[in-house]
């Protein structure tokens, strides 16, 4: 084995470390915050007029990590599972980091600019997707052009669903903001090729990402 390869091998297991240690630490936020219950969820979650009206802006990130109920919780915690067994070493835990950070930040825009009826949000599903979608960048890049394209399909359909026809019986009463998840996925994607847009323009120094 060449050193290149061995440097290569080695890149990938930091970043698959890296990445399981940052995606551990959110999946332990959301559950200590959700031993809080209600009075932690009220308080963190996003509402508009808080928002706007108080300017009470750490719920625009702390929203994505809180939950209505345990079912709302574990799902999400689940998704979060998915998330490190598809893409375990297609990012650095810096660019999931961003990752993340861009998904919300997106999610939080257009709340408040193209969704002012909607008066609270609590969940890390936007995100999740963001996640997906930014995973789907890298597949591209990283695995076969079938599996590529078939996630991606598979996102875009499941967007496409949602906002015609709204959520999946999975969902059951839990209310679910399906421009979340597009959001989300805006977010994920133009990280996402924020990082590929990186790898190109310095291979040599963006190779951690």
């Amino acid at each position: 084995m060449s050193d290149a390869n061995r440097t290569h091998i080695g890149d990938g297991a930091v970043r698959a470390a890296g990445g399981m240690w940052l995606l551990g630490l959110v999946g332990a936020a959301v559950v200590l915050l959700g031993m809080g219950g209600s009075q932690v969820e009220h308080v963190l979650r996003y509402e508009r007029t808080a928002v706007v009206e108080a300017g009470e802006y750490w719920r625009l990130l702390t929203a994505h990590l809180v939950h209505l109920s345990g079912r709302h919780m574990a799902l999400n915690l689940a998704g979060l599972l998915v998330i490190a067994v598809l893409f375990p070493r297609q990012y650095s835990p810096a660019a999931w980091l961003g990752i993340g950070l861009a998904s919300a930040a997106v999610i939080d825009i257009g709340f408040l600019w193209n969704d002012p009826e909607l008066a609270w949000y609590v969940g890390l599903s936007g995100v999740l997707h963001g996640a997906l979608a930014a995973g789907a960048v890298a597949w591209w890049r990283t695995q076969s052009k079938l599996f590529a394209f078939l996630l991606s399909a598979l996102l875009a359909g499941k967007l496409t669903w949602e906002q015609w026809f709204g959520t999946s019986s999975m969902a059951g009463e839990i209310p679910v903001v399906v421009d979340a998840h597009l959001y989300g996925a805006v977010g994920g994607l133009i990280a996402g090729l924020g990082v590929e847009f990186a790898r190109r323009l310095w291979p040599g120094k963006a190779r951690p990402l």
